[in-house]
């Protein structure tokens, strides 16, 4: 690293503070513009914000990973989760903004009545809000851990060390201005990590070691080209998963688990920014540019690298995987270029941070602190409890940092202990028999079932138990059987609830006649425009990997699907 390589990182530093400072008064005037930005961002801002959290220092490294162990077809990991993200732009995304909440564990004080409703708002709030979100920073964490390793050869303690440090000034700015500040800088975050993704990829694609992307196609087997995973009964190079895990990754897991910026009907940060929108409108528009961004932006610089990566260093493992991608920055870029990549790791770190510990704040004040107190999130306390949370959040993600060996495994913990609970995420909005019973076993059943599995079933029953996605499918139905009997056991939500979530939400779906008579022609252009976007995302996404190898027929037909999609969407979203 040179003089200039630390000048542009420490000069980013410095701007995205300064940002924050100047717009200090703007983002903490009280709770609302703190937690939603007084609910006046624009969908521009919202969803560069939505793209610059799942931009997280980690995702390059785990997409190089994939790459590394299955080729592109690997990214069907997360590629399928697109069908639940779009989901939620046109089915949620207005429910959201329409409710007028602060939170999403808010809503459960709108939607449901009852005894328990003050304690699973509260449990909701420590669970997500500290528990879960303490384990989301501490996988980011440890991946930034091993790229400033990497970048600058230092041992683990010492990176350790140096991310405490940078989370620290995270959290500085991030209390400083709150959501507003936050979603500002986000986009500049976003802005520097996407441009130094792409400058990145095209540099390395001319090292005379790769030869470009003809380079590529020569020197690496066929099957790392291979966009589609294979289904069959064992295991090889390109993704091929047997037919249980098949079923459950396609069919349950992208609307059936929780997991973080792809929760099935929103929810997390995502409905925070729905909810800070200007208008409905917005809403929806912020989550679209979310999605089309996410899944059609930003993979295939990512893809590249990773691909140069196996033939600059031949013989790979996966254990090396994640390194290789800061290691082919260290080794064959020019200063400058390594400054700006330290730059864009910062960027993508600090955007995930900011995001985690001002949304768990909002939870830990608006559905812990002031109930506990039996007080209003409107009170002038708010900023302040805010504040004091996030440095809270920001050392139990610190402490559950330390024990975190792999990203992978944290990763499969946060679906597997959220398996089942997406159904009454979704129902809620569209059945009234969902209620407070209903979500608190929801929410703890996947748990209990995940560890019964891992103690006592999975040694039983042995490999090809956990083969075929055995556990998945146990937490799933298991969950689900749960709380389906709670809906019906248990007393329904009072009828003066639901009329004045109705009243507000304006929901379609299944509702008393005599409480509310919903649209629900609605959900059939709803459905219309889900199939659409995906198809339009889809068909962008495999166009510009099509065309970066060179395959111009199947380019062809990507760009004739999404101009089809295009016009069936915009002309739904007009009616």
């Amino acid at each position: 690293m040179s003089s200039i390589d630390y000048t542009i990182a420490i000069g980013g530093l410095m701007v995205f503070l300064y940002i924050n400072l100047k717009l200090r008064k703007k983002g903490a005037r009280n709770a609302e513009s703190f937690f939603l930005g007084g609910r006046s961002l624009s969908w521009h801002l919202l969803g560069l914000s939505m793209v610059a959290t799942t931009f997280a220092a980690d995702t390059p490294l785990w997409v190089t990973e994939k790459v590394v162990q299955h080729g592109i077809s690997g990214n069907w990991l997360w590629w399928n989760m697109l069908l639940g993200g779009m989901l939620t732009t046109f089915f949620f995304a207005r429910y959201w903004r329409r409710a007028g909440i602060m939170t999403e564990p808010e809503l459960i004080s709108l939607r449901y009545s009852g005894p328990y409703v003050r304690p699973l708002r509260m449990f909701k709030a420590l669970y997500l809000g500290l528990f879960l979100n303490a384990v989301i920073i501490g996988w980011v964490n440890a991946a930034m851990v091993k790229v400033l390793g990497e970048f600058f050869y230092l041992d683990k303690p010492a990176a350790f060390i140096a991310v405490m440090l940078l989370m620290a000034y995270t959290a500085i700015y991030s209390a400083i201005s709150g959501l507003f500040g936050i979603v500002v800088t986000d986009a500049l975050q976003f802005a520097i990590a996407m441009i130094g993704s792409v400058i990145l990829a095209i540099l390395v694609l001319q090292l005379p070691e790769v030869g470009g992307t003809d380079g590529l196609v020569q020197k690496l087997p066929e099957w790392r080209f291979h966009f589609f995973p294979m289904v069959e009964s064992g295991t090889s190079d390109v993704l091929s998963i047997t037919i249980g895990a098949f079923f459950s990754f396609i069919a349950l897991q992208w609307w059936n688990s929780w997991y973080p910026g792809a929760e099935p009907g929103g929810g997390g940060y995502i409905s925070q920014r729905m909810m800070g929108a200007r208008n409905e409108s917005d809403a929806v528009r912020a989550s679209l540019l979310f999605q089309l961004a996410h899944y059609c932006l930003r993979p295939w610089p990512w893809i590249v690298v990773a691909l140069a990566a196996l033939v600059i260093y031949p013989g790979l493992t996966d254990a090396e995987a994640g390194n290789a991608y800061i290691r082919l920055i260290r080794d064959y870029m020019p200063e400058g270029i390594r400054g700006l990549m330290l730059l864009v790791f910062l960027s993508a770190y600090m955007s995930t941070i900011s995001t985690q510990l001002n949304w768990g704040s909002s939870y830990l004040t608006n559905d812990f602190y002031h109930l506990i107190k039996m007080d209003t999130v409107r009170g002038d306390n708010s900023v302040l409890m805010g504040r004091i949370f996030t440095f809270l959040i920001m050392i139990a993600g610190g402490a559950v940092s330390s024990v975190i060996d792999t990203i992978d495994a944290a990763a499969q913990f946060l679906i597997q202990a959220g398996a089942g609970l997406g159904a009454v995420l979704i129902l809620r909005w569209y059945w009234w028999r969902i209620n407070a019973a209903t979500e608190m076993v929801a929410t703890i059943a996947p748990v209990v079932l995940l560890s019964i599995s891992k103690i006592w079933i999975e040694p039983a029953l042995g490999e090809n138990f956990t083969t075929q996605n055995g556990t998945f499918y146990l937490v799933v139905f298991g969950t689900m059987i749960t709380w389906i009997l709670t809906a019906y056991l248990t007393s329904p939500t009072s009828e003066e609830v639901l009329t004045n979530f109705c009243k507000r939400v304006q929901p379609a779906g299944k509702w008393p006649e005599h409480i509310f008579q919903p649209d629900n022609s609605q959900l059939y252009k709803n459905l219309v425009r889900w199939l659409s976007a995906v198809v339009l995302a889809y068909s962008l996404l495999f166009l510009t990997g099509y065309a970066l190898f060179g395959n111009w027929s199947s380019v062809l037909t990507c760009a004739g699907l999404a101009i089809l999609a295009f016009i069936v969407l915009i002309t739904f979203l007009r009616n």
